[in-house]
């Protein structure tokens, strides 16, 4: 059995016992979702830290078996597709952090007390430590010799946003009535559907971005 510590509002934690059945299933998740985002979603620390303790686990106990049996080959590919889901997900994370960073930031800054963070303490000071060499190296390789008026740069302004206009597939894990739908067209009203559990839908990202963070939907 694993368990996942997650806080609330009032600083109080509460830990969630899954099994390791359940444990990979969330990770897998989290990957799905992270790949398929547009943007940087909330970090998942405490699944990364009992998935690391079950793999740990898992070699282990592979060193108790016998050479030869048939399970040692078996556990050691399970062994391995968790390490490479795992690798995916942290690796997709630093990939958009270095995308948007000042966004990131940005937004990390005007997080309101008590709302989840989107990035971990690690992921905080790679942000950080990335737009500080980004910065430093504007200013010796360009900005320095700019006449003075210019020696100053937004990165807010020059950085892409994710496009949260984007369209993704999901499938539907717990049914929702009543989403509402921002026309494609001038022409078109804003109109509202219920999402059935089982479902598959192509649909705005930003439609459905609260479904995405709350689990009620799967991006595919």
């Amino acid at each position: 059995m694993a368990a996942a510590t997650g806080g609330d509002s009032d600083g109080d934690s509460e830990e969630l016992v899954l099994t390791p059945a359940q444990l990979i299933h969330s990770l897998e998740q989290a990957w799905l979702n992270e790949k398929f985002a547009p943007e940087l979603l909330e970090s998942k620390p405490e699944i990364i830290e009992c998935v690391v303790e079950q793999l740990d686990h898992m070699e282990a106990n592979l060193k108790r078996v016998k050479r030869g049996d048939l399970k040692v080959s078996v556990h050691h590919m399970e062994i391995e597709r968790i390490r490479y889901v795992l690798s995916s997900y942290l690796r997709c994370r630093l990939v958009k952090i270095e995308k948007f960073f000042p966004h990131i930031l940005e937004k990390e800054k005007s997080r309101a007390e008590g709302e989840p963070s989107i990035l971990s303490p690690e992921e905080f000071a790679f942000a950080k430590e990335y737009m500080a060499n980004t910065e430093a190296y504007l200013k010796n390789v360009a900005l320095k010799h700019m006449p003075p008026n210019l020696q100053k740069v937004s990165l807010l302004k020059s950085v892409p946003k994710p496009n949260l206009d984007s369209f993704v597939f999901l499938r539907v894990l717990e049914r929702q009535e009543n989403i509402l739908v921002e026309p494609e067209t001038d022409e078109q009203r804003e109109y509202a559907i219920n999402l059935e559990e089982g479902s598959q839908h192509l649909i705005r990202y930003r439609t459905v971005a609260p479904l995405v963070a709350s689990g009620a939907v799967q991006l595919i």
